[in-house]
């Protein structure tokens, strides 16, 4: 038995289903371009060259060599991102550069003291420099989870750039 379907179905079929093909992909790419500035996200590169406006073709700035290093995002142009790092400098970078995994560095003045439990009161578990960086968690009362290279523990969240809102 052979199934007979009317040519003009089948155009209407093909129709709607070129148009929904078209409608996602306009719609997929652009939703992940949906992201509200400005955003937290960091370094997803060993080296990342910072430009002075949103283009290969504009001179590079700055070279970052540090993976993991967060950044806060604060104007999106095509492909293009405008970040600014924790000393405030800004600059151009391809968004495939960046991963929106979030990550903390240390600043401030001296050791920044690891703790056991999100308290001034808990367990010193080890001191961490000003310019370590860490993997970030979950943050309350003013201490957030930190992981640094595989060891754990509470900051207190003034002593890190990368935490709380951009």
């Amino acid at each position: 038995m052979i199934l007979r379907i009317p040519t003009s179905v089948m155009a209407a079929f093909s129709r709607f289903f070129l148009a929904l093909g078209l409608l996602l992909c306009v719609v997929g790419p652009a939703s992940a371009q949906d992201r509200e500035v400005p955003y937290w996200a960091s370094i997803n590169t060993e080296e990342l060259n910072m430009r002075v406006g949103p283009s290969m073709e504009y001179r590079i700035e700055w070279v970052y060599r540090r993976e993991g290093l967060p950044v806060k995002v604060v104007r999106v142009v095509d492909r293009w991102r405008l970040i600014e790092d924790s000393e405030g400098t800004t600059g151009w970078v391809s968004s495939n550069l960046l991963s929106l995994r979030r990550c903390a560095v240390v600043i401030g003045e001296g050791l920044a003291a690891i703790r056991e439990v999100p308290s001034s009161s808990g367990k010193l578990k080890w001191n961490a420099e000003p310019g370590v960086i860490g993997q970030l968690g979950d943050c309350e009362a003013g201490w957030c989870a930190i992981d640094i290279a595989g060891r754990t523990g509470w900051i207190e969240q003034d002593r890190i750039w990368g935490a709380g809102d951009p």
